[in-house]
């Protein structure tokens, strides 16, 4: 089967969940699944290979203008598809799903993944907004078929789209933990002395009340570590970078991969996800993968992973996650072990193949 894919800026080892997604996935898909990912190539390094197991590339111009890059891109990625032969287009998001009639209008059979409503987030002006909604809009009603990583988010449309729609959450590669340091001995962190927070440097994720609230920890032992890189440059990034150099016990990595970042997880505390809208935060099941003590906002994506009542905050409480914070480090440092076997990758593969598979054949029985 051969499957086009876009909507996301590429992989492997760029900053997103999105891009994770997409790695992870397609990696593990079956050796006769035929994988040609569009990626942005301004987002790609000089030594970034056309190919990634059995992935294959086509790279294709875009911009960094934050609001016209994924559009942009995913114009051009269509275009491609439609004088291209496949069997399915994959497309990831809505904001890229605004092209989903184009493609339906030239006969392509296209499946959509539904991440997150990105309309949600604070970063987009009123005119990003309208053409996120625009984007939804089109998408689900054009797509064959609809994959929603959040449960909830499916129960919110009407009966139409979820007859055409399957819930199939984000997974997690099942790392061993690191025994090494040396990459925390570049940020003078001691084990089990310090709390991480990874993702975007974006507004939605919630790490300027995170910051408030560890700073007005009595014990200044802990330092926090928020590791993530910036897409753009904004108001809130620069607070954020500013508020860090003010304090010492405040560590910002920048994104991070490998076994860089499976040393932060190994030897962290705790972990905190502080956001105000995710849609199947990866990042949570990375953390519960190394058996971190987590501590997450009470929206419906974190929701959807079983965790103790008192791992849950208020999201944007900045006293109530205080006092989470207070209690969670007088606790013992301890391991904690968690059924992840819902999550394993290959099982999210498995599934994602049913659903191609599932439309193609029910093509096929309608020519």
């Amino acid at each position: 089967m051969n499957i086009f894919v876009f909507g996301t800026r590429g992989i492997p080892n760029i900053q997103g969940g999105v891009e994770k997604h997409c790695e992870e996935l397609y990696s593990v898909m079956p050796e006769n699944f035929r994988i040609t990912l569009f990626r942005r190539k301004p987002f790609l390094s000089k030594d970034t290979s056309n190919q990634y197991k059995q992935i294959r590339f086509i790279d294709l111009p875009s911009t960094k203008i934050k609001g016209f890059e994924s559009f942009f891109h995913s114009f051009l990625a269509a275009l491609y598809c439609i004088f291209h032969q496949q069997d399915i287009v994959h497309v990831h998001n809505i904001g890229p799903g605004i092209f989903i009639p184009l493609l339906k209008l030239f006969r392509r059979k296209v499946v959509l993944t539904y991440h997150s409503a990105n309309y949600e987030h604070e970063k987009w002006n009123w005119f990003a907004r309208f053409v996120l909604k625009t984007g939804e809009k089109f998408a689900l009603s054009g797509a064959d078929a609809i994959i929603f990583v959040n449960e909830e988010l499916l129960n919110k449309f009407n009966g139409k789209i979820q007859k055409k729609s399957y819930y199939i959450p984000n997974g997690v590669r099942f790392t061993a933990r690191s025994e090494q340091t040396d990459y925390l001995e570049k940020y003078d962190l001691t084990p089990q002395k310090y709390i991480l927070a990874v993702g975007r440097i974006t507004p939605e994720k919630g790490f300027d009340y995170l910051i408030d609230a560890f700073l007005s920890l009595t014990d200044k032992t802990y330092k926090l570590v928020i590791a993530g890189g910036i897409d753009h440059k904004t108001s809130y990034s620069k607070r954020i970078y500013e508020k860090a150099q003010e304090h010492d016990n405040i560590i910002m990595t920048g994104f991070v991969k490998g076994e860089e970042l499976t040393q932060l997880y190994s030897h962290a505390k705790l972990f905190v996800l502080p956001s105000y809208n995710e849609g199947f935060p990866l990042v949570l099941l990375e953390a519960m993968n190394y058996k971190l003590n987590v501590l997450v906002s009470d929206i419906s994506a974190t929701k959807a992973v079983s965790l103790p009542i008192d791992s849950y905050f208020q999201a944007g409480n900045k006293e109530e996650l205080s006092q989470k914070l207070r209690q969670k480090l007088a606790e013992p440092y301890s391991l904690t072990d968690y059924n992840l076997s819902a999550y394993s990758w290959e099982n999210i593969a498995e599934q994602t193949v049913a659903v191609y598979q599932r439309l193609v054949h029910n093509s096929h029985q309608t020519q």
